[in-house]
């Protein structure tokens, strides 16, 4: 059996420290390098920092030198948990790619970068086939629940007719970064002027999710509108890295539509806020698709976006790797599935 996977953790706040918490569980694999910014945890070994009992694994000791943690071909995977819009991340995904590594990104706009960014997507794929390897977008949404899972259920039809993905979900889990995009904590004058703008991105992905739905079932998206509409609440809400005052926003409610032969065939509608619980909202993942046969099914609770997104980048590894170099999407690679047993019998022996 080959030697264990190695992996590099990129930004290490909640979806970064969440992988490593995960990782630490499963059987062949290890962590060799962390990189964060933040001054409370560099210099700081990534088990004091998780509060987890090292044992007798060596010290991960938290760099801020992204340059002395990834080193050509130092390990199989870069997981990036550091940005939510292709544009940011690219210099830190050509780095990686550069570097001969894998690379796994929780960037929301690289779940499908060639909606919006064709050009930069057309570059990633270039450097990183240049390199021998490959890069995937991913994390519950967009990546799964409102598109992957979309596609695969169209597979059970004839035909279709209209599609609608809604998710009601919690914000709760998610670090700053997101409290900050969707508007968490400011008030309903400042949410308006940020959708106005352009300052405040709500939810990243709807396009992305909608121009691979219509790829990969052949319906040509030739518009996508998004709207972005406040949730206000009437009391006091806190969540571990988000608070919203009563009569501010604790969330938005987005949607949005793509367009094929002029008509409205793909609508999103994804309001998320914190604490929903509070205030009586029922969270869950409904997928509506008109055609023969109908389909509708039905998730509640929501699956929690947070543990969501880290299993997704997490039990995607092994498919990254096997993978054949360039960049790549959902529909791109295998399903994805948990790893209960060692890694490396994941792994194609010749890799």
């Amino acid at each position: 059996m080959r030697e264990s996977v190695k992996i590099v953790i990129w930004g290490f706040g909640a979806m970064g420290s969440g992988m490593a918490e995960m990782l630490l569980k499963k059987k062949g694999i290890e962590i060799i390098g962390v990189c964060d910014l933040h001054p409370d945890r560099v210099g700081k070994d990534m088990y004091e920092v998780l509060g987890v009992n090292r044992g007798d694994r060596a010290p991960v000791i938290i760099n801020g030198n992204i340059d002395e943690v990834l080193t050509e071909k130092s390990c199989d995977v870069c997981l990036c948990a550091t940005d939510s819009f292709t544009k940011k991340a690219f210099p830190r995904l050509k780095l990686a790619l550069e570097k001969k590594v894998n690379v796994i990104s929780t960037a929301e706009e690289m779940s499908y970068p060639q909606a919006q960014d064709p050009e930069i997507a057309a570059e990633l794929n270039r450097i990183a086939k240049e390199n021998g390897v490959t890069i995937l977008g991913t994390g519950i949404n967009p990546g799964l629940i409102m598109d992957l899972l979309v596609v695969c259920m169209t597979g059970c039809m004839v035909d279709v007719e209209h599609i609608e993905s809604k998710r009601v979900n919690s914000l709760s889990p998610f670090g700053p970064a997101v409290m900050e995009e969707q508007g968490v904590g400011i008030t309903v004058e400042q949410f308006e002027e940020g959708v106005k703008n352009g300052t405040l991105a709500g939810h990243v992905g709807f396009n992305e999710s909608v121009q691979m739905i219509g790829d990969a079932i052949g319906w040509k998206v030739e518009k996508f509108e998004q709207q972005m509409k406040p949730i206000v609440t009437d009391i006091d809400r806190k969540s571990r890295y988000g608070f919203a005052k009563a009569g501010d926003v604790a969330g938005v409610n987005m949607t949005g539509q793509g367009y094929v032969d002029g008509k409205v065939k793909i609508d999103m509608i994804h309001p998320q806020q914190i604490e929903p619980e509070m205030v009586n909202v029922q969270t869950g993942d409904y997928i509506n698709i008109k055609g023969t046969p109908e389909v509708n099914l039905a998730i509640s609770p929501e699956v929690e976006g947070g543990l969501g997104t880290i299993a997704m980048c997490v039990n995607m590894i092994p498919h990254v790797i096997n993978a054949r170099p360039g960049l790549k999407t959902m529909v791109d690679l295998p399903v994805p599935r948990a790893i209960m047993g060692d890694i490396r019998e994941m792994i194609d022996s010749s890799k």
